[in-house]
């Protein structure tokens, strides 16, 4: 489910929070990627929790306002349609959600009083009324109606977001992915497991990549070093450093992946996450030393282990 651009982007922190540390090891970088994409887990989970919390306050608002002292008709006629969704119900009974709801435990975070403000906010929208006016429960409105408040209402809500990320420091990197993550899980519910968040190749492809950057540094700052030209090696930014040993690696290790694929993504994880200059920098660096792989017949990709 992760993409693999996601996995470079938990693998470039893994290895830059490895500068601080004296000794680099292998097996500290891999604990650390771990915690990277428990993160990743853990955001998965609580956003589904909080759309299947945010629909079950139907009746938690009903019983609310039919408790008051004086209710009046509208007080004791809420409509409860939302929280008996039939998709909702099938999302709250799946196992391998429950299993991740139970390790990652979303209930602690505070999030009542945004509960309550934003399905107070969702009961005034055209959208919300329409289904809950609505007889039955025909599979495609139930479905309909969550991916409206997810994407529409949720997403676009700067209360919401402000939430997210007080609580999830992963949340602006991961987003983008958890928007499509969430839309499939929608649409594909019973083939959703919470458990294999990262594919076994996509696994073997994120351990692979990090422990070749680290145990082939020196192969790789071979490479680097000669195409600097006027540039300190210690002047340059870490983060473009660690990315051109990752687009190395990947060149010499990685056989699945075709060399222009290599250089867009970290071309584009510079600018995203670099400086300015850096996307143009990187490029530049690592189109040269394919090039020379290339002219010198040196591309001949090997599982690094094996070389």
């Amino acid at each position: 489910m992760i993409t693999r651009r996601n996995i470079r982007v938990k693998i470039m922190q893994t290895l830059y929070s490895l500068e601080a540390q004296e000794n680099q090891k292998a097996g500290d970088a891999q604990k650390i990627l771990q915690k990277h994409f428990d993160h990743t887990g853990a955001l998965l989970v609580y956003l589904i929790y909080f759309l299947t919390e945010l629909a079950r306050y139907a009746e938690t608002e009903s019983l609310r306002r039919s408790s008051k002292h004086l209710p009046t008709d509208g007080d004791r006629n809420v409509n409860t349609k939302l929280a008996g969704n039939r998709l909702l119900w099938e999302m709250l009974e799946q196992e391998s959600f429950r299993k991740m709801v139970k390790k990652y435990k979303p209930e602690l975070i505070d999030h009542q009083d945004l509960i309550k403000k934003i399905f107070l906010e969702l009961q005034e929208t055209e959208e919300y009324n329409k289904y809950i006016s609505a007889e039955g429960r025909d599979k495609k409105p139930e479905r309909e109606i969550l991916e409206f408040i997810f994407n529409d209402f949720l997403l676009p809500s700067e209360s919401f977001e402000s939430h997210l990320e007080e609580n999830f420091p992963n949340w602006s990197d991961d987003s983008e992915m958890m928007q499509k993550l969430v839309s499939g899980y929608l649409n594909k519910t019973g083939s959703f497991n919470f458990e294999e968040m990262v594919s076994p190749d996509k696994t073997s492809f994120a351990r692979g990549l990090l422990t070749a950057v680290l145990e082939k540094k020196e192969v790789t700052m071979d490479l680097i070093r000669p195409k600097l030209k006027n540039w300190d090696a210690e002047r340059i930014a870490t983060l473009d450093m660690i990315l051109m040993q990752m687009g190395v690696c990947e060149f010499l290790f990685f056989e699945t992946i075709p060399p222009k694929v290599t250089i867009n993504e970290y071309i584009d994880l510079a600018k995203e996450y670099s400086t300015p200059q850096s996307g143009q920098f990187v490029n530049g660096i690592l189109d040269n030393i394919h090039k020379e792989l290339v002219t010198e017949n040196k591309m001949h990709k090997v599982n690094f282990k094996a070389s």
